[in-house]
């Protein structure tokens, strides 16, 4: 980063391409869909669509979100150096980014998908622009943005098979509790902040049973990954991953138990480690 030229890596953070974990988080569960629709190996071209399109609109979310939060951002620790936030880069430039991306988006979806899915495509774009501006006016913005994330998962059954089975509806409610379970994380990271400019979050929401909430969360997001095995009735292969994934999760609770903020984002991150087994279980259950 350190040899990039700086009004590029201003765009290059704008996107957060300089931070993974976000793009992690879209992709893992998205190419286990995948997958879980294929009953393997999908066709090529459907792949890459989706791994190109998960990190362009991901990028496209971050660069809204910035947009939303510029008046924000630079009272917020985390957030104060953000390009937009220290004055990098300017509204104007910001939407021109946003603009190029989301048709960058579009095409690819155009190109390669069909056309269930990319009906669906711009209906997940509508979604993902609403959520930066939710936290204004409801402590459960984590609600859209489960919904935001979890739409890849949707898509990846109609870029298969044109229809939406039983199978990817469970994995799709898996998913969006959690993603409202790790998003509450990431809120608990900036709830002090949060209160102080007058934002709404659902770890504000939730008080002293922010921790209680995740943890039964996320037991609500193995009963339903155990669902998803009965339902597209997979080996005990994929059991053994919904045992990692389980403790995963309990190292999660170990970590945000004092509610210290670092550690809340090292659960928070964690979460990448969750999305890679679902998506390696997902794999090894449709290769042996």
């Amino acid at each position: 980063m350190q040899n990039i030229p700086h009004s590029v890596r201003a765009y290059w953070e704008l996107m957060r391409l300089d931070r993974p974990i976000g793009t992690v988080l879209l992709l893992w569960p998205t190419l286990a869909a995948l997958w879980l629709s294929a009953k393997g190996l999908p066709p090529i071209r459907v792949l890459l669509a989706f791994v190109f399109g998960v990190i362009v609109m991901r990028a496209c979310g971050c660069v809204i979100n910035d947009i939303a939060d510029r008046k924000f951002d630079p009272h917020v620790k985390r957030t104060q150096n953000r390009p937009l936030a220290d004055g990098r880069i300017t509204v104007v430039q910001a939407w021109t980014c946003f603009l190029i991306l989301a048709f960058m988006g579009v095409i690819i979806v155009l190109l390669f998908l069909n056309t269930m899915t990319w009906i669906l495509a711009l209906i997940g774009l509508g979604i993902t622009c609403v959520y930066p501006f939710l936290k204004r006016v409801t402590h459960l913005p984590q609600l859209v943005l489960g919904v935001a994330f979890s739409w890849g998962i949707l898509m990846a059954d109609t870029a298969i098979n044109n229809a939406i089975g039983l199978p990817t509806w469970v994995f799709f409610t898996m998913s969006f509790v959690w993603i409202v379970a790790y998003d509450t994380e990431y809120a608990m990271v900036d709830r002090e902040d949060d209160i102080k400019l007058g934002l709404k979050s659902i770890a504000i929401l939730f008080g002293k049973q922010d921790r209680l909430a995740i943890i039964l969360l996320e037991l609500v997001a193995l009963g339903l990954l155990v669902v998803l095995g009965l339902t597209a009735q997979l080996s005990m292969l994929y059991y053994v991953g919904v045992g990692v994934i389980g403790m995963l999760f309990v190292y999660q609770w170990i970590l945000i138990r004092n509610r210290d903020p670092s550690n809340c984002f090292r659960a928070f991150k964690n979460n990448g480690w969750v999305g890679l087994v679902l998506f390696l279980t997902l794999v090894g259950v449709h290769t042996f």
